[in-house]
């Protein structure tokens, strides 16, 4: 399945559902940034996605880290939240999403990082190389609020 992403775009189709989503920007030891090239889009994001019934949204993060990296995560805080409504993502399915997307911070605590179907590539980079990656915008604001190192989270 593939989807695209629109942002502030008269032409995005109208939202036909609202997700509740997690994610997470998980580092390592070196204060790298683990990111994944997603197979849906060819593009770099944090891992993350839907929330299931029986998560919490915290247990959501740690699932999807899990599911998409293989890594298993402990979530140490908070990014922020984020629900811009101008932010309207369409599947070859036919579901046309608003998310309504959670991001956390977590740290490693074990598992083997390995490829899902949900991504082509896994990669732990340095700040600075992300200006190199190609990357939906309201990816890197989650990323750029993170690396500010914010006193509270994110609101929007």
């Amino acid at each position: 399945m593939t989807r695209t992403e629109y942002y502030d775009a008269p032409d995005a189709p109208e939202p036909n559902s609202l997700v509740v989503a997690a994610s997470a920007v998980v580092c390592d030891e070196a204060g790298r940034i683990l990111l994944q090239r997603r197979t849906d889009n060819g593009l770099w994001a944090l891992p993350g996605g839907g929330m299931e019934m029986t998560d919490s949204l915290p247990g959501c993060a740690v699932r999807e880290v899990k599911e998409e990296t293989g890594l298993d995560v402990e979530v140490t805080g908070l990014v922020g939240t984020y629900t811009d409504p101008r932010h309207v993502i369409a599947y070859s399915d036919g579901e046309v999403r608003r998310q309504f997307n959670v991001c956390f911070t977590a740290r490693v605590i074990g598992g083997t990082l390995a490829l899902s179907d949900e991504s082509t590539e896994l990669r732990f980079v340095t700040p600075d190389q992300l200006d190199g990656l190609p990357m939906h915008h309201t990816r890197r604001l989650r990323l750029d609020h993170f690396l500010e190192n914010r006193a509270h989270p994110y609101l929007g």
